[in-house]
């Protein structure tokens, strides 16, 4: 591969680090980074996933330093995400991604509305919502539901989580996005697990990307925790707004 388009690969991944860190959805950069630069498809998901684990475990030990985390939930939801992200790598060869985008753009299309609607939601902690109950479908959401998604297709996996906890649990979406990074860092390493068994993981690219993810993670990170939710907000609606034109792009050009 040329050195230029190592650089690209190099730049991508910091960003993408950065913003998984701060809100969920690097692999907007990533993975249309490592295609751009000739990396088949799958081959393209598998090293986003060895990137991507090291930079979201970064960005979660910055977090578990200053923010409390749900253990009640990312422990259980976590272990339950490697296997569902798993699943759904491994079913992701036999899954249409043309059958899940329109389904995935509506619930970011709401999930947008959503947040431009309530200027409150999430600046603040509800520990008033939380009961027995939510935490269970909160572990079910993220450690099933969501996960098998990034198993399959992979994109908004990390805003997908933040919405997930600051709707099911009340939590602030600082507080949700220091959660998330746990269940992601399971989903991550479920998928991983699938396709390096299946040879499609590109090691020695991957790792040199993941040096950069980890470097981007550490300073979202800290700006996400010391800007507090209002910034996390904007990056979480910007993030959201271009995954939709990428997903709409995607499916209809």
């Amino acid at each position: 591969m040329p050195l230029e388009q190592v650089l690209v690969l190099l730049v991508a991944a910091a960003g993408a680090g950065w913003v998984d860190a701060v809100v969920g959805g690097g692999g907007l950069l990533q993975l249309p980074a490592l295609m751009i630069t000739g990396v088949p498809t799958v081959e393209a998901m598998a090293t986003n996933k060895l990137s991507s684990v090291f930079g979201t475990t970064s960005a979660a030990f910055a977090y578990a330093r200053s923010t409390k985390v749900d253990r009640q939930v990312v422990i259980p939801g976590a272990a339950l995400a490697v296997l569902s992200a798993g699943l759904g790598a491994w079913a992701a060869a036999a899954i249409s991604a043309e059958v899940l985008r329109p389904a995935v753009m509506v619930v970011l299309l709401a999930v947008a509305a959503f947040v431009t609607l309530r200027p409150s939601f999430g600046a603040v902690p509800r520990p008033h919502l939380r009961s027995d109950a939510r935490v269970l479908a909160a572990v079910a959401v993220a450690g099933a539901g969501i996960a098998f998604y990034d198993g399959i297709m992979g994109p908004g996996t990390g805003t997908f989580l933040i919405i997930a906890f600051t709707t099911i649990l009340g939590l602030d979406f600082v507080s949700a996005s220091a959660s998330a990074k746990i269940i992601n860092i399971g989903t991550n390493v479920g998928a991983l697990v699938v396709f390096g068994l299946q040879g499609h993981v590109q090691w020695v690219l991957g790792l040199g990307m993941a040096v950069c993810n980890v470097a981007g993670a550490q300073v979202g990170a800290r700006m996400a925790l010391k800007r507090g939710a209002a910034f996390v907000r904007v990056v979480l609606l910007c993030v959201v707004a271009a995954m939709v034109v990428r997903l709409g792009w995607q499916q209809f050009a």
